[in-house]
């Protein structure tokens, strides 16, 4: 059939649906899962030594930029998937013999190949996948026999078709535990209902990573809002001569609270991520309560719920804190402002003053001129009028010079005049 031409990522989007399919599982079997926090260069070793044990085995390595690979590699299955922070591993092994958590699935895998594996452990976990008809309905003896005691965690899942039980603790060999009860469920519905569990515990790791942040955190701000407490309170006495010193204290710490504001935005922003998972991988659960024992979601929202909550209590904490600094750098730069303005209006005024002194001045110097042209002036005149008199022409030249005083400060006093007029025009 004849089609438009499709958009460039058309597949790519449309096989994103069905991007880390869980396993089908059949029962009985023992699994074995491991959860490492992974930077970018190690995730791409992640995928690097994959591609080395399949071609340990013989098998088709997973192709450049695959996010998730699974394999039958005879002796265990293994299933790997890269995410964003983390890369996960399932090592899969048929049958359970007396005691699952006694011969791990992982034990089949190369163990040089698994010290090698790069990143950090942040989950690590046995599972065992049981017939529900060869286990005694004795939840006091599943405990004892496979949890060391510990109290059980468990509700009925998939529509009551499995229960799953486990104790959230890390035991003696560095795994957490989980049995699966099986009663009806398909190999498909088994694989989708343990990856859940897996899910639920590597997400809640994930959504608590933030803690630690929150905690380190909390003193830094308790400090911060102390500093801008006294820097405002400060403000209310201070003159122009503390405006600066202020000024600089609080766009330091403002850096300091943004610079750290910036560094913990991804982490808080991914841990209310990670936790809207967990929530909705305990519902695709489908719990019912096992009578006296707790369901994953009512342990789960009892000790991680308060974790989030307090995560958003200093997330917003925060954010007010960067909000009133700011609002305080302002207040101070618009006071440091006007006593700028204030400053310069005083320049204005003295400059003012200064040109009216040198106008003044020049108006005196001006007079002085006058005088001084028209003194020399007259002497010439006077000197003209002598010359004639000895000549014989009837000059008095006392006359001469009286007559001529007042013309001649009148003509320089008018050139004066005209040629300041003119170089004022010029001026403006």
């Amino acid at each position: 059939m004849l089609s438009p031409r499709d958009h460039p990522r058309r597949v790519e989007l449309n096989d994103e649906v069905h991007a880390r399919p869980p396993e089908a599982l059949s029962v009985p079997t023992r699994l074995s899962y491991l959860a490492l926090l992974c930077n970018a260069a190690q995730s791409d070793q992640a995928w690097s030594m994959v591609c080395d044990l399949a071609r340990r085995f013989d098998m088709p390595p997973p192709p450049p930029g695959a996010v998730h690979y699974s394999a039958d590699f005879g002796a265990f299955r293994l299933k790997w998937e890269r995410h964003t922070e983390f890369a996960r591993y399932q090592f899969i092994v048929s049958g359970t013999g007396d005691d699952p958590f006694a011969q791990p699935a992982i034990l089949a895998a190369p163990a040089d190949w698994i010290a090698a594996l790069p990143g950090e452990t942040l989950v690590a976990a046995h599972v065992a996948l049981l017939r529900a008809v060869d286990v005694p309905d004795d939840f006091e003896a599943i405990s004892a026999r496979y949890f060391g005691g510990n109290i059980l965690v468990g509700a009925s899942i998939g529509g009551s078709a499995a229960t799953a039980l486990t104790d959230f603790h890390i035991h003696a060999d560095g795994f957490s535990r989980i049995v699966v009860l099986d009663r009806t469920m398909t190999s498909r519905q088994a694989g989708r209902m343990v990856q859940r569990l897996l899910e639920i515990d590597t997400y809640r790791m994930m959504a608590l990573l933030a803690l630690p942040v929150v905690r380190d955190l909390a003193p830094l701000l308790t400090r911060g809002e102390q500093e801008l407490a006294q820097i405002t309170g400060a403000l209310v006495s201070a003159d122009a001569n503390d405006e600066a010193l202020l000024l600089e204290r609080l766009t330091r710490l403002g850096a300091e609270i943004d610079s750290r504001e910036t560094a913990n935005h991804y982490r808080f922003s991914a841990a209310g991520a990670y936790y809207e998972l967990v929530q909705r991988r305990i519902a695709d659960l489908r719990e019912h309560r096992i009578e006296g024992m707790q369901r994953f979601q009512e342990f789960t929202e009892r000790r991680l719920a308060p974790a989030m909550n307090t995560l958003r209590a200093v997330a917003s904490r925060q954010r007010s804190l960067s909000e009133r600094l700011a609002r305080a750098v302002q207040l101070l730069a618009t006071r440091v402002d006007v006593t700028r303005e204030r400053q310069n209006q005083k320049v204005l005024e003295s400059m003012n003053r200064r040109a009216k002194l040198q106008i003044r001045l020049q108006q005196t110097v001006e007079g002085l001129s006058v005088a001084a042209v028209t003194y020399y002036v007259v002497g010439l005149v006077g000197y003209a009028a002598k010359g004639a008199k000895a000549l014989g022409l009837d000059v008095n030249p006392d006359v001469a010079i009286a007559v001529s005083i007042p013309l001649v400060a009148a003509l320089t006093a008018y050139g004066v005049h005209r040629i300041r007029r003119l170089v004022t025009r010029g001026a403006d």
